[in-house]
């Protein structure tokens, strides 16, 4: 399933197929008893091998078929099965079976969402978006941060990311970045950046035989994002719902430059309508507002950041 999505998300128009042809009730039902009849034995030789207490499912295809198998096995009311939706607004109806325990859903659109597909009320709770508990310990200070990560102590600085496999313009709004940062006139530097590359190795070599005007970081994998995030004022990424979950904990304000036709595209309306950011896919626009942002825009990015923070989960908020 990774492998398929991965190469579907790489050619878009194969992506919008699968996301809207398996939307109706009639087409997903038909397509996930395709898949149980390879995938069901698998899961009934794991509920026999591990036994679970509790099932939960964080994958829109992972519930019809185990819950199949649990009503086969007569298992249905001893294992309590729950979905923890990851979709922040525009989600596949595959999230959701009426046989679950627990429905966690991490906005009230996808409860409403829910409960027109047949879940009760009692089955769903509104929760947020999982985010790791580093996220929500107390946050260090910015510039004891900046120390720790190498970064100039007294610049403001931007977050580049790409998702986990460096999607997405990112070079060019790193070059774009580089250019609206270093102010000619005053022959100054106003910002300093760092790019979050993920998996896309091609991406960082390019990106580190650059010669760069203001101070950068050029980054693979992190796992200590939470770092990075709180050494940094505001963030440039595609509308990931966790991104999203995680800048906003840290009252990032964001310039969403891209998103994943289907379950990301309302996250862009999420973060625009709610004051905590803007979108646009032109690196040249992106970087005039960083610009803005950090010399003669203040003002704005601090009320950007505080309505990030009201997209937090209340637990989170520290």
């Amino acid at each position: 399933m990774e492998r398929s999505y991965k190469f579907m998300v790489k050619h878009v128009q194969l992506w919008m197929v699968a996301f809207h042809g398996t939307s109706p009730h009639w087409s997903h039902c038909l397509y996930l008893t395709a898949l149980a009849a390879i995938y069901a034995k698998k899961v009934v030789v794991g509920l026999m091998k591990y036994k679970p207490d509790i099932i939960i499912s964080v994958h829109p295809l992972m519930q019809h078929i185990p819950l199949w198998v649990l009503k086969w096995q007569s298992l249905q009311q001893r294992v309590p099965f729950v979905t923890v939706n990851a979709d922040l607004n525009t989600c596949n109806p595959t999230w959701f079976h009426n046989g679950v325990t627990r429905c966690y859903c991490p906005s009230e659109k996808v409860a409403k969402r829910a409960l027109l597909e047949g879940l009760g009320h009692s089955q769903i709770h509104v929760f947020g978006l999982p985010s790791r508990p580093s996220f929500c310990h107390a946050v260090l200070v910015k510039e004891d941060l900046r120390e720790e990560l190498e970064m100039d102590p007294h610049l403001p600085a931007v977050l580049l990311m790409g998702g986990g496999e460096g999607m997405g313009p990112v070079k060019k709004t790193a070059k774009a970045l580089d250019e609206a940062l270093y102010d000619r006139e005053l022959n100054k530097i106003i910002g300093q950046i760092v790019i979050i590359c993920g998996h896309n190795h091609t991406l960082r070599s390019s990106l580190q035989k650059i010669k760069w005007k203001v101070p950068s970081q050029i980054r693979g994998i992190e796992n200590e994002m939470e770092k990075w995030i709180g050494a940094c004022d505001c963030i440039t990424t595609k509308a990931g719902p966790s991104t999203i979950a995680e800048a906003s904990i840290r009252g990032l304000p964001m310039i969403l430059n891209d998103f994943t036709p289907g379950q990301e595209v309302e996250n862009v309306s999420y973060v625009v309508d709610n004051g905590a950011g803007v979108f646009s896919k032109d690196p040249k626009k992106t970087s005039n507002f960083m610009a803005c942002w950090f010399n003669s825009s203040k003002e704005e990015l601090r009320k950007f950041s505080q309505n990030a923070l009201k997209l937090s989960p209340t637990q989170c908020r520290v």
